[in-house]
């Protein structure tokens, strides 16, 4: 099997469609359909379902995509280590991170990384918790950060904990001034993003005995804001994410104090490509020296 049939499988997996994943890989769609039927006569099976909107996987295309993802993964560790034997720093870099870490840390990280690894192509995807270490586990990216718990049987690193607040719009304030107690928030609608309601933001809601029929979804942190800000509801968001937000609200920590664990996924350690080492060690000199050490 050639190392273009498994590009090409590759490609139009994440494409959806052969005449993109041909662009994408700069040759003909006929030679993408090629490479296809070839790989799937060699193999003993269909790959993808053919449709007029495109191609799907089918379940055995989907079993052996991540290992045809690790094949691809393994060849570009191969000549990064050649090049880097021949003194030559390159290769590339895939990131994956929810939006607060893209805001405040990457930015910082990815600056350092270069100015030592200048040659070496770097990336930034963003996405949820969940989102990025499913596309670690698929290959499609190098370096994720994500959120505690991680079941998946990836690496983990737990970086940083970051306590969790409750956000009022202005002119609220606590029955002690310093915490949030229960009968603060009591009968308080909140408003929060979908996809944390099933992490450290549910625990801290559910001692706080609100109920869901009184929490509504907002699309981002920014948007959480500008709701609280017009007077909608109470919001909850982590420390890092209420950092470089604006807005007319104020921001309190829970009596009973809740954090989110932010946690660095990789591959394996033999898996891991040289660049990735490196970028591992600029998280954790950035995290000691902004935050005195990890978790």
């Amino acid at each position: 099997m050639s190392n273009f049939m498994y590009q090409a499988f590759s490609e139009v997996a994440k494409q959806k469609a052969f005449v993109t994943a041909a662009k994408v890989l700069n040759v003909t769609p006929s030679a993408i359909s090629h490479s296809i039927n070839g790989l799937e006569k060699e193999l003993g099976f269909a790959l993808f379902f053919r449709n007029r909107n495109g191609v799907q996987l089918t379940s055995a295309g989907e079993k052996i995509l991540p290992i045809v993802r690790e094949l691809l993964n393994t060849e570009d560790k191969l000549l990064e280590e050649a090049a880097r034997i021949n003194g030559l720093d390159q290769g590339r870099l895939r990131i994956g991170a929810f939006s607060s870490v893209c805001i405040n840390w990457l930015p910082d990280m990815i600056n350092t990384f270069k100015k030592n690894y200048p040659e070496i192509e770097v990336s930034v995807w963003q996405g949820n918790f969940n989102e990025v270490i499913q596309q670690i586990k698929l290959g499609e990216l190098d370096i994720g950060f994500s959120a505690l718990p991680i079941k998946e049987n990836l690496e983990v690193l737990p970086l940083y904990r970051d306590e969790i607040y409750c956000v009022a719009p202005e002119g609220f304030t606590p029955q002690d001034k310093k915490a949030v107690v229960a009968s603060d928030v009591a009968d308080k609608p909140f408003i929060l993003q979908e996809i944390d309601y099933d992490r450290n933001t549910k625990e801290a809601l559910d001692d706080y005995n609100v109920s869901v029929n009184s929490i509504q979804y907002s699309i981002d942190d920014a948007s959480i804001i500008a709701m609280v800000e017009s007077g909608l509801g109470f919001g909850i968001l982590p420390e890092l994410a209420l950092q470089k937000l604006s807005g007319n609200v104020v921001q309190y920590p829970f009596a009973k104090r809740h954090f989110r664990t932010i946690a660095l996924v990789t591959h394996n350690k033999v898996q891991q490509t040289p660049s990735t080492r490196a970028f591992i060690r600029v998280i954790v000199d950035y995290l000691t020296a902004r935050y005195g050490g990890l978790v």
